[in-house]
């Protein structure tokens, strides 16, 4: 049995139907992206990739090509003795590397040659990044997408959950992207993915939605920490239905102080993002807001940073960046515990199935 070939985007449109995926690049290559659920079978890992890449520079292709071999073969052999071991005959692997060719090539024919089915993508990971691409612009603008609009500490966040929680179909951007979409956002316990991995984090989720059903999305600027939001995406969200979460003041003052206990926790990492703010508002500011935060007076510094950073440019930015943002159906957030409720209600209204 042989390999079989398969193109990128028909591998992306059956990916559900292989048993394995195997990604047969170094793991500093994997770390950058993969495709979802694929497995890390390395034929060479960074030190090995990097020795024969030496090699070839220095003593030519034959000489590397020697030295790579033995290497691959040692590889290929302890990944199958550590984990195919439990395979059934019938279990079908999709077998990929940077470019389609020697290394996905040695390790899906090692493969076919026991006796499993093996497809081994054309151009590899280069193709289908490619690929991926084009599914997640037409993925996006395929999505009926409701906006949640409403000012810093409104709960929108929250409701998402809520929503994913009660079935809705939840577009979290600022969770794929382990940043909560401010100067203040980033996510202590996780870092940034790479943006080539943030898009495919957003195309697994895209891929799996019903077009016709309503998918909740968060309004976000164009970045969300240092990542992009892809342009198709950012476009159709921004010509989409919104909807206007509304909050008193001191509601908006409480989600937020919910929202971010791991800073409050640790007041040096808070003083040194506020140190972001000096540029538009001044030394003196964040130097008061340094000093309430060393001193504990939480709520106060968030009630400043609403009032003084956060609202002014809110309602400006949202009727530029957003079109339904004006007619958007204006929603009360009663309290921090109001989110399930307002869930269940939205859901009756526009997506009852």
């Amino acid at each position: 049995m042989n390999p079989q070939p398969i193109e990128a985007d028909q591998a992306l449109r059956e990916l559900r139907g292989f048993d394995a995926v195997l990604d047969v690049r170094s793991p500093g290559e994997f770390a950058l992206d993969h495709l979802p659920g694929a497995a890390n079978w390395w034929v060479l890992d960074d030190a090995e990739r990097a020795r024969v890449g030496t090699l070839y520079k220095q003593q030519g292709s034959f000489e590397a090509k020697r030295v790579g071999a033995a290497l691959v073969a040692r590889n290929i052999a302890l990944h199958i003795e550590n984990a195919a071991g439990g395979w059934p005959r019938r279990h079908r692997v999709l077998a990929y590397c940077w470019r389609g060719g020697n290394r996905s090539g040695a390790m899906a024919h090692v493969l076919a040659q026991i006796g499993f089915p093996v497809a081994l993508v054309r151009g590899g990971y280069k193709a289908l990044r490619s690929a991926l691409v084009e599914q997640l612009d037409a993925f996006a603008r395929a999505q009926r997408l409701i906006v949640l609009c409403g000012p810093t500490g409104c709960g929108k966040s929250r409701l998402l959950q809520a929503l994913h929680a009660r079935g809705a179909q939840v577009l979290d951007l600022e969770r794929l992207a382990a940043h909560r979409g401010s100067v203040l956002g980033g996510m202590a316990a996780e870092p940034q993915p790479t943006q080539k991995a943030f898009e495919t984090r957003i195309w697994e989720t895209l891929r799996a939605f019903d077009p016709a059903r309503p998918t909740f999305v968060e309004s976000e600027s164009r970045k969300i920490g240092r990542l992009q939001v892809p342009p198709a995406l950012i476009e159709h969200m921004r010509a989409a239905e919104c909807l206007r979460l509304q909050a008193e003041l001191e509601v908006r003052v409480q989600v937020l102080l919910g929202d971010y206990a791991d800073m409050i926790s640790d007041p040096a990492e808070l003083q040194r993002r506020l140190q972001a703010l000096r540029e538009l508002r001044g030394a003196q500011a964040v130097q008061r807001w340094q000093r309430m935060s060393a001193e504990g007076e939480f709520a106060a510094l968030t009630r400043e940073l609403l009032e003084q950073h956060y609202d002014p440019s809110y309602e400006a930015s949202m009727r530029r960046n957003y079109q339904g943002f004006a007619e958007g159906q204006a929603w009360e957030v009663e309290s921090a515990g109001a989110f399930d409720a307002m869930a269940a209600r939205l859901r009756a209204v526009h997506d009852p199935a």
